[in-house]
């Protein structure tokens, strides 16, 4: 079984980056669990956005993932920001 088209380890390893990429670009300061988090449940959702709105997705693979990961993360924190204000 895999998380779109990684492994379950490899979505876990690729959305920690993910998430961590997103995290130095947003000056945010969440922690490692909540990088990984923010990495895997930002590329689900993007990709899911992605094809609702029939646009596609970046495609299959780790570099996939970890691009979609990085923008949904990306996205989420800001998400997160605003409902903090």
């Amino acid at each position: 079984m895999d998380v779109n088209g990684v492994g379950w380890i490899a979505a876990i390893v690729v959305g920690g980056v993910a998430g961590w990429l997103a995290e130095m670009i947003m000056k945010s300061n969440m922690g490692i669990l909540m990088n990984v988090v923010l990495g895997i449940v930002g590329a689900v959702l993007l990709n899911a956005i992605l094809q609702a709105l029939n646009l596609g997705s970046f495609g299959a693979g780790w570099i996939a993932y970890l691009i979609t990961g990085f923008i949904g993360a990306c996205i989420l924190i800001f998400i997160g920001r605003l409902m903090r204000r």
